[in-house]
């Protein structure tokens, strides 16, 4: 067995979708996907992610910090065996943005940055798709009622893409600047979005 293989988790989540092919969600590895995740968040059309700038290893580091937390966890998403997005979860209450609306039993944040055109993206449909995927495991494997995203209010294509896949838009808020020793988060200004599990899968 291969470092790399001896690294990589298992799947927590796989899903076929018809006409895009086998998505699986798995923890990522810090260190192992590395190169992968800092070329994506390194990108100019990443810049609302906040990593643009910083070099492998820092990228590393920081997930590699956020794999010890219990509230905050880091995926990579794979079409088939590409890497096609990077999934992040997270208890509101734990967050900074439960500073900005009423938490709900069952509230789970997230945060979802796709691939690159060329890098396992880029085609229609390929947004809704991995939406879907996304939505099936917070509220069906992992048995969540609510979801919360807080894109940058400038990020028009990404608050574009969350409503058209069924969520509802709340107010914009200010999330504020966050400096402790391990991290730094400078302020946000967010566009807070819902989906309820009821809307995303009627019964």
């Amino acid at each position: 067995m291969s470092e790399r293989s001896a690294t990589v988790p298992e799947a927590v989540h796989e899903q076929a979708v018809d006409g895009f092919g086998t998505v699986r969600i798995r923890p990522l590895a810090p260190h192992a996907d590395a190169d992968v995740v800092h070329g994506w968040v390194s990108e100019e059309r990443a810049a609302f992610w906040g990593m643009n700038g910083l070099t492998r290893d820092q990228v590393a580091e920081i997930y590699a910090h956020m794999d010890t937390l219990d509230t905050h966890h880091a995926f990579l998403v794979l079409r088939d065996a590409d890497p096609v997005a990077l999934l992040q979860t997270y208890e509101p209450e734990a967050d900074r943005v439960s500073e900005c609306y009423d938490v709900r039993p069952g509230d789970i944040g997230v945060h979802l940055l796709l691939a690159p055109a060329g890098a396992g993206g880029g085609r229609s449909g390929w947004t809704s798709a991995l939406l879907t995927v996304m939505t099936s495991y917070v509220f069906l494997t992992l048995g969540r009622q609510r979801v919360v995203v807080d894109p940058d209010v400038r990020n028009e294509k990404a608050v574009a893409r969350f409503l058209k896949q069924g969520f509802t838009a709340g107010p914009a808020v200010v999330l504020p600047e966050i400096v402790l020793p391990e991290v730094h988060i400078p302020r946000k200004d967010a566009q807070l979005a819902f989906l309820t599990r009821e809307v995303a899968f009627p019964a």
